[in-house]
């Protein structure tokens, strides 16, 4: 089951979709995914969560599509 957390101190969002090991991570934008030697996403990061979750929840009211910022 997916665990959500917020790190305050950092802005950052983290979705820990599995607890299997970490091998590598990927970068685009403000989203990191980490991945398992498999290919298998493991945890996803948001950078300055706050400003995409506002976002999120204003294309949500306004029914648009949300993109990350590069």
């Amino acid at each position: 089951m997916a665990k959500i957390k917020f790190s305050k101190d950092v802005d950052a969002l983290l979705i820990e979709l599995s607890d299997k090991p970490i091998d590598y991570a990927e970068e685009s934008g403000q989203l990191i995914v980490h991945f398992t030697k498999a290919g298998e996403p493991v945890l996803l990061e948001i950078l300055d969560a706050r400003d995409f979750l506002l976002n999120s929840l204003s294309s949500v009211v306004k029914g648009t599509e949300v993109t990350l910022p590069e």
